[in-house]
């Protein structure tokens, strides 16, 4: 923990490469983590394939690169900071300016999060 999702177009083997060091980075400074708790998943997304306000979007139309992050509740101060250093992150590893970043942080208690099936607050 912890984990994010990356719903983005395709994109070559070293831009996801370098996002994924980006973004590891990021997160072991803005929530004082190792890097061997961070996880990325890459979830593909066709360009064309959303909608929004009820209507579908247009082929080649620009689309938003959303990062889920699932981690422990971290204080408001460092989800900001890792809010901009993912940001950024994603800018480089994209080519696509920071309005077309979205970063979701989706916040878990010690006793939401299990592995091997053991409670991480047991």
């Amino acid at each position: 923990m912890p984990y994010v999702e990356v719903l983005a177009p395709s994109a070559p083997p070293e831009h996801k490469a370098a996002l994924a060091k980006s973004v590891t980075d990021s997160l072991m400074s803005a929530f004082n983590v190792g890097a061997e708790t961070v996880t990325l998943y890459f979830l593909p997304i066709v360009p064309g394939d959303y909608a929004h306000a009820g209507e579908m979007g247009a082929q080649g139309a620009g689309q938003r690169i959303l990062l889920k992050v699932h981690a422990f509740r971290r204080t408001e101060a460092a989800r900001r900071a890792a809010a901009a250093a993912l940001t950024r992150s994603v800018c480089t590893a994209y080519g696509v300016p920071a309005d077309d970043v979205a970063i979701y942080f989706l916040d878990r208690d010690k006793n939401e999060v299990a592995h091997a099936s053991i409670l991480a607050s047991d």
